[in-house]
């Protein structure tokens, strides 16, 4: 008998998926230790996906930090204190590149543009001009987005998936590996 093995959320190499934390931002809950918004004014996704990144670096290191103290305390040794764990989870931080953890910006802007066409993001009428703009007019504005009522409303299972919940097929007929690969 075979098993899936799947974290329920965010899948095999990350600690929570984007379209939670996208949702959870917008609604201002501040997810991971990330900045808290107002939900009305919302915020440009250039600023979300800099905090989805930052997330998911502060998540990473944490990890690190764990497993760190895990080897420690096998090894007879006691556990980290509050200020040997800040002060590794630092370290940690400070040695993560910014590229490391997936998610480009390009990536980004593709999968936040499902949830738009779910209909659970849209423009909050507001925009502000970006730094670019200082020295190249016609950059674009950053235009900020907000949470609609369907946004509020979506289920962790289709937030789980946006994709499968924009297409409306299974993960099995998305995936490469079909039933036929295993038969070999």
């Amino acid at each position: 008998m075979v098993v899936a093995i799947r974290p329920t959320t965010g899948g095999f190499l990350r600690p929570f998926g984007a379209a939670w934390f996208i949702i959870e931002f917008l609604k201002g809950n501040g997810p991971e230790d990330s900045k808290r918004i107002d939900p009305d004014i919302g915020a440009p996704m250039t600023d979300i996906h800099y905090e989805y990144k930052s997330a998911l670096h502060r998540a990473h290191a944490r990890d690190a930090v764990e497993r760190e103290e895990e080897r420690h305390i096998r090894k007879g040794k006691p556990a980290f204190t509050e200020e040997e764990y800040r002060d590794r989870l630092e370290y940690y931080l400070s040695r993560i590149p910014y590229k490391l953890l997936k998610m480009r910006y390009a990536s980004f802007t593709r999968y936040f543009g499902h949830l738009k066409r779910l209909g659970w993001v849209e423009e909050t009428g507001k925009t502000e001009p970006s730094a670019i703009q200082d020295d190249y007019p016609p950059a674009p504005s950053r235009v900020f987005y907000c949470l609609t009522d369907a946004g509020w409303k979506a289920s962790m299972i289709e937030i789980s998936d946006p994709v499968m919940t924009l297409y409306h097929y299974s993960r099995e007929q998305r995936s490469a590996k079909t039933h036929s690969y295993y038969r070999a």
